[in-house]
């Protein structure tokens, strides 16, 4: 009897340990590898629309539109990488004037929530940290699928001076507006 209890008693720590790592490796398997990432971005100087893109983007996607309350979406974008094609404006936007990027490397975005509007399209909540700030965004976004693979694209407006980059102007607009898109194989 004592060896039927005993042997019963080693199975159940094999049976957790089971369950963990079953459960682990099915979170780990919805996990998006992205293949493909970008950041543009647009804001008027004296009136005229300028961009530019920032790279370097990483991200760690959950995302089923099935489960919305267990979705999350992390990304990370290197500050250092802005490029607006103009070599003498990359540098002042990466100077403590405006990013400060030797202090502040990334810009991050972590989801706090995701509601379905229609069709493909969705509003995530998400909080966005630009040098030591971070303010909760509403991001529109669409999300779609084709066979293995997804895309999201979305559309953020921000304040710049909320995240305390660059100070006051006269001719640079204080709103940008970045566009987001993810490619990854599902």
């Amino acid at each position: 009897m004592e060896s039927s209890l005993f042997s019963s008693m080693k199975r159940i720590p094999l049976i957790i340990l089971f369950l963990i790592i079953s459960a682990t490796t099915s979170f780990a398997q919805n996990a998006a590898t992205v293949t493909k990432a970008s950041i543009k971005f647009q804001i008027k100087n004296l009136g005229i629309n300028t961009g530019g893109t920032i790279g370097g983007v990483k991200a760690t996607i959950l995302f089923n539109p099935a489960q919305l309350a267990t979705s999350s979406i992390e990304a990370t974008a290197d500050v250092a990488t802005i490029n607006t094609d103009n070599d003498e404006r990359d540098t002042h936007l990466r100077s403590a004037d405006f990013f400060e990027v030797q202090r502040y490397p990334h810009i991050s975005m972590k989801s706090v929530s995701f509601k379905h509007k229609s069709g493909a399209n969705y509003v995530g909540q998400f909080n966005v940290t630009i040098k030591d700030k971070t303010r909760q965004l509403d991001v529109p976004f669409t999300y779609t699928e084709n066979g293995n693979t997804a895309a999201i694209t979305g559309t953020v407006k921000l304040n710049r001076l909320d995240f305390g980059v660059g100070g006051s102007s006269l001719v640079l607009s204080d709103n940008v507006t970045a566009t987001i898109t993810v490619e990854m194989n599902k």
